[in-house]
């Protein structure tokens, strides 16, 4: 049960970072942030590529940002943050 409530606290603080602007969608962008020394928190869906994920880890490991892998494939985490396309990685910025 406990693993449950950590999940609805990363869902939830996604949500947060969407409404106030902190969250940044996709790969791209989440490099480019995680290279200028932005980002708090990675967020990464179920089925991102390995070779993505290993980058991420990398970049994130040099600026000391946390890096959480959900449970929730791409297609989903793009519902749960109400867009309508899939969604494999999120940043939340400082």
């Amino acid at each position: 049960m406990a693993k449950k409530k950590e999940i609805d606290k990363d869902i939830e603080e996604i949500k947060k970072g969407i409404g106030t602007d902190k969250a940044v969608l996709g790969t791209i962008e989440t490099i480019k942030y995680l290279k200028k020394g932005n980002v708090s928190k990675v967020f990464l869906s179920a089925n991102v590529p390995e070779d993505v994920k290993t980058d991420l880890e990398y970049y994130s490991k040099l600026i000391k940002a946390d890096v959480v892998e959900l449970i929730y494939p791409n297609d989903e985490l793009g519902v749960l943050c109400k867009k309508p396309f899939p969604i494999s990685v999120i940043c939340l910025l400082k």
